[in-house]
C-alpha cells in the first residue's frame, strides 16, 4: 500500500487510471491518445454499433435499474431472453445470469458444496473461486497448476475419507495465457465422480468451433458438467453466467446466495450482453474471434524476434503451440517492472501489470491483451516501444 500511494503521489501507479474515451484500441487519458493494450474487450465489441443498440434499447424499454434481486422484483424477460440464448449456445439445459462474474463463481460453487465437500482448486485459479472456496464449510484443496497427476491424488485424498469433491479451473489462465489440460482433467474427475467446473472468462468469444471457450475447444463440453463465464470481456458489458443441467441450475438458482441477496443486472447490461452474444455467435463473431487470435500472434512473434522476454506459450489440445488474446512481458521484480509501466505508459501505450500476489515473487509481467480491432501496425509499434523500454536498462549500465 505505501508503494502504491508513493507511485500515485508522483503520478506512477497503473492503477486505478482513467479513460476519458470509449474502449478502443486507442483511448483517451490523463489529457492524451494512447494506445489501449491493458484491456479485455478481445473482440472489439465494448463500442460496437449493435452492442450500444442493445444496450440502448433496453435502458429505454426498462429503466436505469432493476431495483431488486433476480428473486423478487429484479428480473426481466431479458434475463431470460438472455439465458435462453446462452443455454442454446452452449447446448446445455438450461444457464443462469449473474450480476457479475465473480459473482457467478460464489454462487455456483457456494450453492452446491458445503460441509463434508472438498474443493480442489488450480493454484493459479481466478480468485473468484479461490474466494468461492474460503467462503464455504467445504474444505478448500489445491493441486500444483496444470498438474493433473497432482488433482488426481489430491481427488483420491478425498475419495479416501469418503468426501465429495469439486474441481475449479480456469480454461484460460488470466496472467500468462496458458490453457487447462481439460480433456485430461475432465477424464480424472470422471473417473473420481467428482464434479468439474470450468471458468472460460478468457476463453468464451474466441476459443471453440462456436466460440464457447476451452472445454469445447478440447471436445469435451459433454464431459463437463459446469462451466462459468462473464460478459466483462469478449462479452463487452457487466454480469456472468453459469450452463449445465437443468437440476443444477435450478439448485444454484435457488440456493445461490450471491444471486439471491443482490441486485440484478441492469437492464442496459443484460441488453448489451444480448447483443453481444448474438453477434459473437454470427459469422462476424467468428472473423473477428480469428483477427483477435492472428494479432496475438502478430505481437507475441514481433516480441520475441526483439528478445523481449515472455513466458511460455499456451500449448493446445494436440500438444502444439497455441494462442490466447493474453501476451505476457515477463519483467521480473516488482518495483523495476513498475519502472517499466511507467516508461511505456509515457511512450503512449497502456498495458496491464501484475505483480505479487497475482503473480509469483519477481516474475512481474506487463499482461498485454490484444483486440480484434488493433492493426499489425499498432502492434508493431507497441513491440518496438516494449523493447526499447526494456532495452533501457543495458544502455544505462553501459553508460555507467
Amino acid at each position: 500500500m505505501k508503494i502504491l500511494r508513493a507511485l500515485e503521489l508522483e503520478g506512477k501507479s497503473p492503477y486505478f487510471r482513467a479513460m476519458q474515451s470509449a474502449n478502443s484500441p486507442s483511448i483517451d487519458m490523463d489529457g492524451r491518445p494512447r494506445m489501449m493494450l491493458g484491456s479485455n474487450n478481445y473482440l472489439g465489441l465494448a463500442d460496437h454499433p449493435l452492442v450500444i443498440e442493445g444496450a440502448r434499447r433496453a435502458l429505454e424499454r426498462f429503466g436505469a435499474g432493476s431495483t431488486g434481486s433476480r428473486l423478487l422484483n429484479g428480473t426481466i424477460d431479458l434475463h431470460l431472453e438472455l439465458e435462453a440464448e446462452i443455454a442454446d449456445w452452449y447446448g446445455t439445459e438450461a444457464a443462469i445470469v449473474f450480476t457479475t462474474g465473480h459473482q457467478a463463481n460464489l454462487g455456483t460453487v457456494g450453492a452446491l458444496v458445503g460441509r463434508g465437500d472438498v474443493i480442489v482448486s488450480d493454484s493459479d485459479a481466478h480468485a473468484s473461486l479461490h474466494d468461492a472456496a474460503r467462503f464455504t464449510d467445504a474444505q478448500s484443496v489445491r493441486f500444483r497448476h496444470n498438474d493433473v497427476d497432482n488433482l488426481a491424488a489430491k481427488l483420491a485424498a478425498a475419495a479416501k475419507h469418503g468426501r465429495p469433491a469439486m474441481v475449479t479451473v480456469d480454461g484460460v489462465y488470466s496472467m500468462e495465457g496458458d490453457l487447462a489440460p481439460i480433456d485430461r482433467i475432465a477424464e480424472v474427475c470422471l473417473e473420481r465422480n467428482a464434479l468439474l467446473l470450468v471458468d472460460e472468462a478468457h476463453s468464451v468469444g474466441v476459443l471453440g468451433p462456436n466460440l464457447t471457450g476451452v472445454t469445447e475447444l478440447y471436445g469435451k463440453a459433454g464431459k463437463t458438467p459446469l462451466r462459468t463465464g462473464t460478459f466483462s470481456k469478449s462479452i463487452a458489458s457487466t454480469g456472468g453466467f453459469v450452463v449445465g443441467s437443468r437440476d443444477l441450475i435450478d439448485a444454484i438458482r435457488t440456493n445461490g446466495r450471491a444471486l439471491l441477496f443482490t441486485a440484478a443486472g441492469v437492464p442496459a447490461a443484460i441488453g448489451a450482453a444480448l447483443a453481444a452474444v448474438r453477434l459473437i455467435r454470427s459469422a462476424e463473431g467468428q472473423e473477428r474471434a480469428e483477427r483477435c487470435l492472428a494479432n496475438a500472434r502478430f505481437l507475441r512473434d514481433s516480441l520475441a524476434s526483439r528478445g523481449v522476454p515472455l513466458a511460455d506459450p499456451a500449448i493446445g489440445p494436440d500438444g502444439a503451440e497455441a494462442v490466447t488474446p493474453i501476451v505476457p512481458v515477463v519483467v521480473g521484480e516488482s518495483l523495476r517492472a513498475f519502472a517499466k509501466w511507467h516508461e511505456l505508459y509515457e511512450r503512449g501505450v497502456f498495458a496491464a501489470l501484475a505483480h505479487y500476489p497475482a503473480v509469483p515473487l519477481d516474475r512481474a509481467l506487463l499482461r498485454l491483451a490484444v483486440t480484434a480491432e488493433h492493426t499489425f501496425a499498432d502492434l508493431e509499434e507497441a513491440a518496438e516501444a516494449i523493447h526499447t523500454v526494456l532495452e533501457l536498462d543495458a544502455d544505462r549500465q553501459l553508460v555507467a
